[in-house]
């Protein structure tokens, strides 16, 4: 058994030699599906077609073992990543996602702890005495671990179960060198990054990703959710312990129930639909009457704890939304939501930049218009094969304009200059359609939504 380290790499080169090491890996992945893409592949025999999929199923365990292994030690940014690919449906090369998926799920919640000796030291600098003497009990080995910081179970001295996650010493570096790295990378593409709003995603990863690394953040944030949540008994927010939280340490109340892969495993149908709606409404209460996005919905940070009530326990990445952005997508949504399709084409182009002179227009508006289809059906049910469609539909449409028969190179389609926190919206949508698409929930979304939509905003009491 390797022997857990003390600190994940923090060094920018050795960061970056490690991802480059994974090349080696994804080569072969990248090559099947650009012949597949491109439509070079010849043999057509049952023989060979069997001899392919051994081939890609070898060459997808491959990749996911490197990935696991390297993500996993690295932590930060390209955990991240990794967790995504997990999870989320249709992020991962065709024909490999599965075996993806199933070897990355090790990311979620159990990625590879550093050494209790470690997490000891952070918690004795942070709170000023060992975790010993801060806790009655304190269990050294952590139970879950993910990519800034990694969770022990401890006993307060008031005897109360608790959870506490310990920041990865030095990870704060390692995210840094990893964002200077991605913005050295948008240098260096020039006008293809200005073509492609490339600084402003950056800018705004950056933002977002850094503030994670203050847990005083992350504890103010739960209780903003707790508040905005105060009154539905099926949304449970773990208690934040204040008195013993710092901005590398968070205690928070240690939530029982199943994981979102037992729940899955195990719920009758009319569980999984009431955990849906429960879900549905932890995420969109916030962003549409509070203007709170939760923007990190990966299966990890969920609890379920029965008769619909499911515990949610992280709040690193929530960004506060402005009051604009917020209008503007509700007037989307109120226009679909009525059917003009005249007010909802001019919303389009007026918020989103969608451009209806330009062949990206019909790409853009479907997507957009099939991530609205839970609010626009009259019952919706929630599918991995829906899912992942979230992600390609939009992936193909751009695809299909970018390599046009007869163009010698590629052309790069209209980029709309959306609100640079749309990066996280994606991630949401996105993320929460897989979530959802794995609990095969089946409701009436727009019962749930539209009072939300109609309404203002309103300021957290």
């Amino acid at each position: 058994m390797t022997k857990p380290n003390d600190r994940p790499p923090t060094g920018r080169l050795g960061r970056l030699a490690r991802l480059a090491g994974l090349g080696t890996k994804g080569i072969p992945l990248a090559l099947a599906g650009a012949k597949r893409a491109l439509g070079l592949e010849r043999e057509n025999t049952e023989e060979a077609e069997r001899e392919a999929r051994r081939k890609l199923a070898k060459d997808a365990k491959a990749a996911a073992e490197a990935m696991l292994k390297t993500l996993g030690e690295m932590k930060g940014l390209p955990l991240k990543v990794g967790q995504m690919v997990s999870y989320i449906d249709g992020l991962a090369p065709p024909g490999y996602e599965e075996k993806l998926k199933a070897t990355l799920k090790k990311l979620q919640d159990k990625a590879p702890p550093l050494s209790p000796a470690a997490a000891w030291q952070v918690v004795s600098e942070e709170l000023s005495e060992p975790p010993d003497r801060v806790y009655q009990e304190w269990e050294r080995e952590p139970f879950a671990a993910a990519s800034i910081g990694q969770v022990h179970r401890a006993l307060t001295k008031g005897g109360e179960d608790v959870a506490v996650k310990v920041q990865y010493p030095g990870i704060d570096k390692a995210i840094k060198n990893d964002l200077k790295s991605i913005h050295l990378l948008g240098a260096m593409l020039g006008p293809l990054a200005t073509r492609t709003n490339a600084k402003e995603a950056i800018a705004e990863l950056s933002e977002v990703f850094l503030s994670e690394l203050d847990y005083t953040r992350e504890a103010e944030m739960a209780d903003v959710f707790r508040r905005v949540h105060e009154r539905d008994p099926e949304i449970v927010i773990p208690r934040v312990h204040q008195s013993l939280s710092t901005k590398r340490v968070l205690t928070t109340e240690l939530v029982g129930g199943q994981s979102y892969a037992e729940f899955c495993a195990t719920a009758s149908q009319e569980a999984r639909d009431r955990a849906g709606k429960t879900i549905w409404r932890f995420m969109f209460r916030a962003l549409l009457r509070h203007g709170y996005l939760y923007a990190d919905p990966h299966p990890g940070n969920y609890r379920f704890l029965g008769d619909g009530r499911v515990a949610f326990l992280d709040f690193g990445c929530v960004k506060k939304l402005s009051p604009e952005l917020i209008a503007g997508v509700k007037r989307y949504m109120s226009a679909a939501l009525d059917g003009d399709w005249e007010e909802f084409d001019r919303t389009c182009v007026e918020v989103l930049d969608y451009d209806p002179n330009d062949p990206s227009w019909e790409v853009y508006r479907s997507y957009t218009i099939f991530l609205l289809g839970p609010l626009v059906t009259e019952e919706w049910h929630c599918s991995p094969s829906k899912a992942r469609e979230a992600v390609t539909v939009i992936a193909d449409g751009l695809r299909g304009l970018t390599f046009r028969d007869g163009d010698i190179l590629p052309t790069i389609p209209h980029v709309p200059k959306i609100p640079r926190e749309f990066v996280f919206m994606n991630r949401l949508q996105w993320g929460l359609a897989s979530v959802m698409g794995g609990l095969g929930s089946v409701a009436r979304f727009r019962e749930l939504t539209e009072p939300w939509i109609r309404d203002g905003l309103h300021p957290v009491a």
